[in-house]
C-alpha cells in the first residue's frame, strides 16, 4: 500500500551525487578520522562502534557540515574535525535510541544492543560522544563547540520528551513537532553552522545556514515517518511498520488519530497504548491512514519544511555549493517516491 508522489525524472540516489562528488576529498578525510577515533585498548569499544558506523549510513549530516564550509569559501582543515564530531553525536543518538526503543535492526543489520547488549550499546555511545568533544575542543573555536554542545544537550531533551510521549495518542501535531525538533533537526542545524561560523561569515549568513539545516532535518525525519508506514526494506533500513510495532507516536498516526472516527480512535489506543498488536492490525493501520491522507499530508509537511530550507539558502549567489544543497533537499523529499 505504497503512496505514489509525482517528481521529476532523478532517482533520489543521484539527487545527491553532486554534493557527495564535491565533498569527496574532505569526506574521505573525515572517514579517515572517524577510524582513528574510534581506536581503543578496550576492544569491544571499536567493534561495537564500527558496526554501526560501517554499515552504510549517507553520513548525510558531516556531508552538510563540509558542504555549508565550502559554500562560505572555509579555506581551513578545521571543519574535517567538526564533520567527524557530528558523526559520532548521530552514532552516539542511535546506539542510545535502539536501547530506549528495543529496536532489533539498524540500517538493514542487527542492532548493536542485539549483538552486545544494552549496556555495551550505552556505554560505547558515551564513548563516542567523549572523542566528539574531544575533537571539537582540538578545533579551537569556543563558538563552534558552544553550537554543537548546546545540539547535544537539545537532543537529549528531545529524546526525553520522546519518551514522555511514547504510546500517547493524545500527543498533538505541535508536541511531536517539537520532538522532532530537539531530535533530529537540532544536529542538522548545528552541523550546517559550524561551518560558516569557522569561515567568519557574518550573523546573516550563519543564521541563514542554521535555517537550512533545521528544516531540512524536519523535512527529513517526517518523510522518514511515512516511509515507515509507506516504504521499503531496502529503502527503510529497517522493517515497515517497525514504528508501528514499537507503538511510536509518529505525525501519520496523530493524523489518523485525530481524523479518525470513536472505533479508529480505539484501534489506535489498543494497539499503540496498550500494545495489543493482532495480525492483522499493520494492514488495518495502512487502510485508515489511506483513508485520511495521513501519508500524503505528512509528504506535504515534509515540502513545505523542504521549501523553507530552500529559501534560507536564497541569501547566497549561485555557486555549486548552493546548487548541490538544493539538490540535498529534494533528495530528502523525493525517498518517499
Amino acid at each position: 500500500m505504497g503512496i505514489v508522489i509525482p517528481l521529476e525524472e532523478k532517482s533520489s540516489e543521484r539527487l545527491i551525487d553532486r554534493l557527495t562528488a564535491l565533498v569527496a576529498t574532505d569526506m574521505a578525510a573525515v572517514n579517515q578520522t572517524i577510524l582513528s577515533r574510534t581506536g581503543s585498548d578496550v576492544g569491544m569499544i571499536p567493534e561495537v562502534a564500527n558496526h554501526l558506523i560501517s554499515s552504510g549510513g549517507k553520513r548525510l549530516r558531516p556531508i552538510l557540515t563540509l558542504a555549508t564550509a565550502g559554500l562560505c569559501h572555509y579555506s581551513g582543515e578545521g571543519h574535517i574535525k567538526l564533520a567527524a564530531s557530528v558523526e559520532f553525536m548521530h552514532t552516539a543518538t542511535l546506539l542510545h535510541d535502539d536501547v530506549v526503543d528495543e529496536s532489533n535492526m539498524r540500517r538493514g543489520k542487527l542492532a548493536a544492543r542485539v549483538l552486545w547488549g544494552n549496556e555495551a550499546s550505552v556505554l560505547v555511545g558515551d564513548f563516542l560522544l567523549g572523542q566528539a568533544f574531544k575533537m571539537m575542543v582540538e578545533v579551537g573555536s569556543l563558538q563552534c563547540l558552544d553550537v554543537l554542545s548546546s545540539a547535544a544537550a537539545v537532543i537529549a531533551e528531545g529524546e526525553v520528551m520522546q519518551l514522555s510521549a511514547a504510546k500517547d495518542t493524545a500527543t498533538t501535531e505541535d508536541a511531536y513537532l517539537a520532538v522532532i525538533r530537539a531530535k533530529t533537526a537540532a544536529l542538522f542545524a548545528a552541523a550546517c553552522e559550524v561551518g560558516p561560523i569557522l569561515a567568519e561569515r557574518p550573523k546573516a549568513e550563519i543564521a541563514a545556514c542554521r535555517g537550512f539545516g533545521a528544516n531540512l532535518g524536519i523535512a527529513f525525519q517526517l518523510i522518514d515517518d511515512a516511509l515507515d508506514y509507506g516504504g521499503s526494506s531496502a529503502k527503510l533500513g529497517k522493517n515497515v511498520g517497525d514504528d508501528f510495532k514499537e507503538g511510536k507516536i509518529t505525525l501519520p498516526v496523530v493524523l489518523s488519530f485525530r481524523r479518525g472516527a470513536s472505533v479508529e480512535r480505539e484501534f489506535w489506543r489498543r494497539t499503540l497504548e496498550q500494545g495489543e498488536v493482532r495480525d492483522g492490525d499493520l494492514e488495518i493501520a495502512l487502510a485508515t491512514m489511506k483513508k485520511h491522507r495521513a501519508l500524503e499530508d505528512t509528504i506535504e509537511r515534509a515540502r513545505h519544511y523542504g521549501a523553507m530550507a530552500r529559501d534560507s539558502l536564497e541569501l547566497f549567489p549561485a555557486s555549486a555549493w548552493k546548487h548541490a544543497l538544493l539538490d540535498a533537499v529534494e533528495f530528502a523529499i523525493s525517498r518517499a517516491h
